[in-house]
């Protein structure tokens, strides 16, 4: 399947450029034996997967709220049951999560991008898109913006899902636990290409993925029960010039138009449309902010 072209503009207050962190002072390879390793003086990291393992890094620091971005090259060619994930995610069996994992496929198909949201252990809130670029063919941006009013995911600074705080209306947002970042890669050939349909060839591994530029310059480091921007956990920090982010309460409406544009497009599955899976009636927040449709 061949996916059409979308031209989108890059939102300035999405992606304002910095300098892209160094992986070697601001992550620890956690899993692999060997198969992760970070090259270029720091500024690029391989995780390769093959049929007796994957491999995995997670952020040194724990953050409360913030602006994440990562440049991924994705695995290229036949890709079929492999999964690269990167994610937030807090510690314990109430923990809060929030995902992006790109699913692999045959060379022919589009890369599908799962994305989900995790509060208090409990997800279940799937959104998937196709990607509407090669993303093998060379890096691109993947950010989250998370602060206590909304989180957002974007690609290239242009937001495909926003999540908001509807905790006034019952729905739990993720606002009490630090989260760490993390990425992988790992077989999931039992769901990840065509529901599980089509296997991974492992003569074609080893199956690698390249992340560079990972810069988390905008976010608060949780250290030892307190924030390097200020407050406790849970608070809402007063905005201030130094954290615009943090005072942002949800998308303007050129941001709106854009996300709502990638939807109808390129958005092939959300829980909010899935009415045989909640015979009971969709998630709260489904009729209190879904206004797009797949």
């Amino acid at each position: 399947m061949v996916v059409p072209v979308m031209v989108v503009a890059v939102l300035v207050t999405s992606m304002v450029l910095v300098e892209a962190g160094n992986f070697t002072k601001e992550v620890d390879i956690t899993w692999g034996d060997g198969r992760a390793k970070i090259l270029n003086g720091g500024h690029l990291l391989t995780l390769t997967l093959d049929q007796a393992s994957g491999s995995g890094f997670q952020s040194k620091s724990e953050y409360m709220y913030g602006k994440f971005d990562m440049q991924i090259k994705l695995v290229p060619g036949n890709s079929a049951g492999t999964v690269v994930a990167y994610y937030l995610r807090s510690q314990g069996s109430a923990w809060d999560e929030i995902d992006l994992e790109f699913l692999g496929n045959l060379s022919s198909d589009p890369y599908v991008l799962h994305t989900n949201v995790f509060t208090e252990g409990q997800g279940n809130r799937e959104q998937q898109f196709y990607l509407w670029f090669d993303p093998t063919a060379n890096f691109h941006t993947y950010s989250v913006l998370w602060n206590p009013s909304h989180l957002v995911l974007y690609v290239d600074g242009v937001p495909i899902r926003e999540f908001k705080n509807l905790e006034g209306a019952g729905v739990p947002y993720p606002k009490s636990q630090p989260m760490r970042v993390y990425a992988s890669i790992w077989n999931a050939d039992n769901w990840a290409t065509r529901g599980g349909l089509v296997k991974t060839d492992w003569s074609l591994a080893p199956f690698t993925a390249s992340f560079s530029g990972f810069n988390a310059n905008k976010a608060c480091i949780w250290m030892d029960g307190a924030s390097s921007c200020g407050g406790s956990v849970g608070t809402t920090v007063a905005a201030s010039s130094l954290w615009p982010w943090m005072a942002q309460k949800g998308l303007d409406g050129e941001a709106q138009t854009r996300m709502e544009a990638v939807q109808r497009k390129y958005m092939i599955y959300s829980y909010c449309q899935d009415s045989k899976r909640f015979p009971q009636g969709l998630p709260r927040e489904c009729s209190l902010t879904s206004k797009t449709r797949p």
